[in-house]
């Protein structure tokens, strides 16, 4: 298979540093070069050392490479629907981060101009690829729980707002200033808009949409942003499985404007975990379990090194499968749009109180 020639766009997504090895290594890509939006951006990204050549705009990039492919989309939430215009102009694949628009009319205009340009546009919600979700899948299309009545999941993370301001801005995170509530100083942005995974998966995992939703914020354990921080979300599919999912961003981090070793304030930085309920059993699953910890430097405290498996691997061979053989990705903005419906539903859920049915 020819290799596809990629570049990143932005590099100010959380999630960017994770690409760096994949598209160095991966013999099914060709890194390019990357754009970045401000010069500590650019200077980050330098230090990394790797030999690609850095711009400080998208179109100095796209006019210095005309040869770029596909791009990986790593800027806030709010530039998404930007760059997707330029890109389909180009005939670029688009890598979309795991948010591409909250606003629904550009998400419909996305989904336009994607089926118009025929480019592949792949939501990047890596959690598809992760060796312990694959398995879950695998048990749930053998029915070894027997009929599936209950899900409880976990996505629960330190905060990346000092490392990534933006995701604690909400025109650039949310996409517009929305109060959470009447009466409450925080907008809508925070947690809700970082951790999409787990709403995603109930739907992959039972086949099934979400029927209604409950959502309550509680207060932040972080006073001085403006975003919510702890929330959790009940509901139940259509095929009447009940689920509670907590996407908070409850483990507590170090406010470094680069993530490293000692961000961590708890030993595990991310727990997605599933407890799923059948007629035949209960399953249990870590998708982080392998981790080392150990106890030292920076803070002398115990901090986490990951050993799991590298679900960018998986996520960018499907990309890459999906532009050379011209097929749709799983994860692609039609399918997507409903999970990002059901997010939606939980912000006004908060606002008024009252559950909201989506179908």
């Amino acid at each position: 298979m020819k290799p596809v020639k990629i570049a990143i766009l932005s590099l100010t997504h959380g999630h960017t540093r994770k690409y760096f090895q994949t598209l160095h290594d991966n013999p099914n890509l060709v890194w390019i070069a990357v754009s970045a939006e401000s010069e500590k951006v650019r200077d980050i990204f330098l230090k990394s050392n790797y030999d690609v050549p850095c711009y400080m705009s998208d179109d100095e990039m796209f006019e210095n490479h005309p040869d770029i492919e596909a791009v990986v989309m790593a800027s806030a939430n709010n530039r998404h629907i930007s760059q997707v215009r330029e890109c389909v102009k180009r005939g670029i694949h688009i890598l979309s981060m795991k948010i591409p628009t909250f606003m629904m009319d550009e998400y419909d205009e996305m989904i336009r101009l994607v089926e118009e340009s025929g480019i592949v546009c792949q939501i990047e919600l890596e959690m598809h690829d992760n060796p312990v979700v694959a398995r879950i899948k695998q048990l749930f299309e053998k029915e070894t729980l027997g009929r599936v009545n209950g899900i409880n999941a976990t996505n629960i993370t330190l905060s990346p707002v000092w490392a990534f301001p933006w995701q604690g801005v909400p025109e650039e995170s949310y996409g517009e200033r929305v109060p959470l509530r009447e009466g409450d100083k925080r907008f809508r942005g925070g947690a809700l808009c970082d951790h999409p995974h787990i709403f995603d998966m109930i739907r992959w995992l039972t086949g099934s949409d979400i029927e209604y939703i409950y959502a309550e914020a509680g207060p932040n354990i972080r006073t001085d942003i403006e975003v919510e921080d702890i929330l959790l979300v009940n509901g139940k599919m259509t095929n009447g499985v009940s689920f509670l999912l907590d996407p908070s961003w409850s483990r507590l981090e170090e406010r470094l404007e680069v993530p490293g070793p000692g961000w961590e304030v708890f030993p595990k930085r991310m727990e997605v975990n599933f407890t799923i309920s059948g007629e035949k059993g209960v399953m249990l699953a870590d998708c982080f379990g392998p981790n080392v910890y150990h106890n030292g430097a920076p803070n002398d405290r115990y901090t986490v090194q990951y050993t799991y498996f590298d679900e960018w691997i998986g996520l960018m061979d499907e990309f890459v499968g999906c532009i050379r053989n011209h097929t749709v990705p799983k994860i692609n903005l039609k399918w997507h749009k409903k999970t990002i419906r059901a997010i939606n539903a939980c912000y006004e859920s908060i606002s008024t109180g009252q559950p909201v049915y989506l179908t």
